[in-house]
């Protein structure tokens, strides 16, 4: 439905990894990243499974991760200031951490912080507005992909 799956490349990879050393949950889950190419959607669904053995259908639940974040991120102007934030400063390990805390406190989804390591870096790659657009119901509508 989304068709919204952008991997990141090997050196945005290493650069996060690098910038994560220390934080144990996040460098899981950028190793796990590598594992998977830079597929966001293939370490999410892998990192759940981890916690949530149940069997998903793991592009279902990718759309609906990607459905749910968009209502809940979209409109939240404290996630937005705070990804803006990071975007200045990307070498900063202090902001990187405190955005994925954030954004593990204020979702409804029961994610940990290695889920929201990825989720996080996945926003930053494709940008919140341009997630936003992209992922707005009359959009798809009009796209014919919904």
């Amino acid at each position: 439905m989304y068709g919204m799956n952008p991997e990141l490349t090997m050196t945005e990879v290493h650069h996060y990894q690098k910038l994560m050393l220390d934080h144990q949950e996040a460098s899981h889950a950028l190793v796990r990243l590598e594992a998977h190419g830079g597929k966001c959607d293939s370490t999410v669904m892998e990192l759940w499974q981890e916690n949530h053995p149940l069997g998903l259908d793991g592009e279902r639940f990718w759309e609906v991760t990607l459905k749910v974040l968009r209502e809940e991120l979209c409109g939240h102007e404290g996630f937005r200031i705070k990804l803006r934030e990071y975007t200045k400063s990307p070498e900063n390990a202090v902001l990187l951490t405190g955005l994925i805390t954030y954004l593990v406190g204020i979702v409804s989804l029961p994610i940990n912080p290695a889920i929201a390591t990825i989720i996080v870096i996945y926003l930053l790659k494709v940008g919140l507005n341009i997630f936003c657009e992209y992922t707005d119901p009359q959009t798809l509508i009009a796209h014919g992909l919904k």
